[in-house]
């Protein structure tokens, strides 16, 4: 078992994952204030961390939104709106020396890198070659996935494989597709997103079509960059993402207008060859409803190359779309 935590913008999730068997054995879940001071952020990881049943010396691996140093494990907040006080706090020596288990070492990735390699390997984009994942909530995550490793450059990449650093109608992209972006433009200080999805099912019109405005821009600047890539799957996670009933089909809309026409209607669904192996082509599928991905994404990190559990795990039944062994599992 593979020892992880996941660090989101308002709650840390700290789990025992099983990769070989490709799902989470143990999980808990703990909130977060992301405009806390350093030491109550520490504490509350800890203390997430503390109940897991790991031995000593075991290698961690820590999902973890950026601005953050990956490298090093120094956090990075600024300008943000979350984790601020954390700046240049290393993160890495706080885990090291504050967990009771006294890890071996922990290894960081990017939360939305995490998210897709995890959706990749035991989700919604097993077997596709190439993959885009999308995390929507207080930002835009996003990861490019080629045979399972992230480009960070390339055909329809965005500089560093990040959305957030793209634009829209010659603004940031996170001015029209954010948590802060959607709750400014429909105009209600006590609301927050989940209220204004819950406005749209009832028939708001303003609300339905603030989340149809945000999800249509995305999808617009997201098409021609999946398109260029040869992706096959597109898996879009985060809170937002939650409402997948409203945000399917203005995202399919806007992805369909920008050269990326999702297939399979949304479903994640997959067409069959008449053989009946599956033939991936452009399939839009939000996350697992589990949440597992990210966490699973982390403990792919934490295993070195050549180890024989990561071994294990890449022959164990993963394949390629055309049913060959997938590289870089």
């Amino acid at each position: 078992m593979i020892p992880v935590l996941e660090i989101g913008g308002t709650h840390v999730t700290a789990a025992l994952v099983d990769l070989p068997g490709r799902r989470v054995a143990h999980r808990t879940v703990l909130p977060l204030d992301p405009h806390g001071a350093a030491g109550e952020f520490l504490a509350r990881v800890r203390r997430c961390a503390a109940g897991l049943p790991v031995p000593p010396g075991a290698r961690w691996g820590v999902a973890v939104p950026g601005p953050f140093d990956y490298a090093t494990g120094v956090a990075r907040f600024a300008g943000v709106g979350k984790f601020e006080a954390l700046y240049g706090v290393d993160l890495r020596a706080a885990l090291l020396g504050g967990l009771w288990h006294r890890p071996g070492d922990v290894v960081f990735l990017n939360d939305a890198h995490a998210f897709v390699a995890g959706e990749w390997f035991a989700g919604a984009a097993r077997g596709h070659r190439r993959a885009v994942g999308i995390t929507l909530g207080t930002g835009v995550g996003s990861a490019f996935l080629a045979d399972g490793r992230v480009r960070e450059d390339g055909p329809g990449v965005p500089p560093e494989g990040r959305m957030d650093l793209t634009e829209a109608g010659g603004r940031p992209l996170e001015d029209t597709v954010s948590r802060r972006a959607i709750l400014a433009r429909y105009g209600d200080p006590a609301a927050d997103v989940r209220d204004v999805a819950e406005r749209a099912r009832a028939g708001e019109e303003r609300a339905r079509l603030v989340l149809a405005r945000a999800l249509t821009v995305l999808g617009e600047a997201l098409g021609p960059r999946l398109a260029d890539f040869g992706a096959t799957a597109l898996v879009v996670g985060g809170s937002i993402a939650r409402s997948w009933d409203l945000v399917a089909p203005a995202l399919r809309g806007g992805l369909a207008s920008g050269g990326w026409a999702p297939d399979d209607g949304g479903t994640g669904a997959v067409r069959l060859g008449g053989t009946g192996a599956a033939r991936h082509t452009r399939a839009m599928t939000p996350a697992g409803s589990a949440g597992d991905a990210a966490l699973i994404g982390a403990a792919r990190a934490a295993v070195p190359r050549g180890d024989g559990r990561r071994e294990h795990a890449r022959h164990a039944g993963h394949t390629g779309a055309e049913g060959r062994p997938a590289d870089g599992a």
